[in-house]
């Protein structure tokens, strides 16, 4: 047999200053709780090698694979407002990269033990989080959200103390690559201008390639990943989704959703709304994602500022003007994301309408997901969506902006997701594999948050909101 992955390893050919090369830390009883067939193939893996136990071993780091060169990556980043200089990969570890179609991924294994950059800490993962971001990650690729993609799960036959002892997981994680925020800031904070440069060289020829012929690319990369991050969180408002951790370490500079840690989709909508356990200030809440992602970008711009002109006051200029665009952009993607959920056009009124209904939303303690499923099966209704004289009068501006049902719903149904990965939900299939090593509520959940927009899937258990004992009002990290 050939070899099963053919890996091609850009990332290590920088200097070692990028990154610590790091061995494998086997674990004692791997064993597969899902693989993901499709997105193997899609990826050009063996696919008779990607169902054998050769592969559960080398994902769970047992084994190593020829041409991989696994590497911790180091980084830093502003976690919760305050910048730490030295962070990184401290508990995962890049394989190595994998081409497709021209395409080039990194494989990265999460929860494979400790490396360089732990800061003391165990490298592992509990079960849970694996489980978390399968389901999420996945969930969001199905509805056409950037993000990371999920490629293997295992459980590892060790238990991981975390405030009590959890069974333990890795994940195998694909990104189109783990460059973040944080990775040029750590080059910036020591002021090594030349690996800055070296850095944003190999970002601009691996993910921007045509910015290599322009005048400034370093000043066009920073507009290109404004652009990026500006469509990749108006996304996440329309469908209620709450990253929870947005430090800078968790800002790819692809535009990929990234680190589903302590993430939350809404149940019951509230701009204000907070799942995550460590942001006890709301510093994520839902309604400050836009402005969080702006100032996100500021400090990447901060430290790109030495490669964008040799005139300082040139370069804070050029930067400024680049980031002073940030609240068009979003609001151009936002606007035309909130008027696909109505069926309509982008336009002021449309805009109006949506922001109306937020309010309502907000006002009547009304689930997001379900509210918005509820326009779309009631679109050719002469009667209110929602009983009270104020969802009587917006429901009749509503119809009085559509001219084609036909193509609103259309629009409606790929832009209003039937499941999402409800918190309840995720929760149940933990609480099943921890008590009972019992997957089978985690395989019909993925299966459900995979195929969001099928009109049969509305009746499903994984479609409804939790009932009033189900509820899940906090979300944890992994660490």
């Amino acid at each position: 047999m050939s070899a099963p992955i053919s890996f091609s390893n850009s990332y290590c050919k920088l200097p070692d200053t990028f990154y610590t090369r790091q061995p494998l830390q086997p674990v004692a009883s791997p064993a597969l709780v899902h693989a993901n067939i499709e997105l193997a193939a899609s990826l050009g893996i063996d696919p008779d090698w990607f169902r054998s136990e050769s592969a559960v071993a080398v994902f769970a780091g047992n084994e190593s694979l020829s041409g991989s060169d696994p590497i911790a990556t180091v980084y830093a980043g502003f976690q919760f407002g305050n910048f730490n200089p030295r962070l990184g990969d401290g508990r995962a570890l890049l394989l190595g990269e994998i081409l497709s179609e021209d395409a080039r991924f990194d494989l990265q294994l999460k929860g494979s033990g400790p490396t360089s950059y732990s800061r003391g800490g165990d490298g592992r993962s509990p079960l849970g989080p694996v489980l978390r971001e399968y389901l999420v990650s996945e969930a969001m690729a199905a509805l056409g959200v950037p993000t990371t993609r999920s490629l293997f799960a295992i459980s590892t036959g060790e238990l991981v103390q975390r405030e009590r002892p959890e069974p333990g997981g890795i994940l195998t994680r694909v990104a189109q690559s783990h460059i973040r925020f944080g990775t040029f800031q750590y080059f910036s904070a020591q002021q090594d201008h030349a690996g800055l440069r070296e850095l944003a060289d190999y970002t601009i020829a691996r993910h921007f390639p045509a910015l290599v012929t322009t005048t400034n690319p370093y000043l066009k990369l920073l507009e290109a990943v404004i652009d990026k991050v500006a469509c990749l969180v108006s996304h996440w408002q329309s469908l209620g989704f709450i990253h929870g951790v947005m430090n800078t370490d968790n800002m790819l500079v692809t535009g990929e959703t990234v680190d589903y840690g302590p993430c939350a989709f809404m149940d019951t909508f509230s701009q204000a709304a907070v799942y995550s356990a460590i942001d006890q200030g709301a510093r994520y809440a839902f309604q400050n994602q836009p402005s969080i992602a702006h100032w996100n970008l500021m400090t990447f711009a901060q430290a790109l500022l030495p490669l964008l002109d040799d005139d300082e006051h040139l370069s804070i200029a050029a930067a400024k003007t680049a980031l002073e665009a940030f609240p068009e952009i979003f609001d151009g993607y936002w606007r035309r994301h909130s008027a696909a959920k109505l069926g309509l056009p982008a336009t002021d009124a449309s805009t109006s309408l949506y922001l109306d209904m937020l309010r309502l939303l907000e006002r009547d303690k009304m689930d997001f997901t379900l509210s918005f499923n509820a326009l779309v099966q009631n679109l050719s209704e002469d009667q209110a969506i929602f009983e009270h004289p104020d969802w009587q009068h917006w429901t009749e501006r509503w119809r009085s902006l559509i001219d084609d049902i036909t193509a609103a719903e259309a629009l409606m149904m790929t832009s209003n997701p039937y499941v999402i990965p409800r918190n309840h939900q995720i929760e149940f299939a933990i609480a099943e594999a921890y008590q009972h090593d019992r997957f089978e509520h985690f395989s019909e959940m993925l299966a459900a948050v995979t195929d969001p927009y099928n009109p049969e899937r509305a009746d499903s258990i994984f479609a409804q909101a939790p009932g009033p004992d189900q509820i899940v009002r906090r979300t944890f990290c992994g660490t």
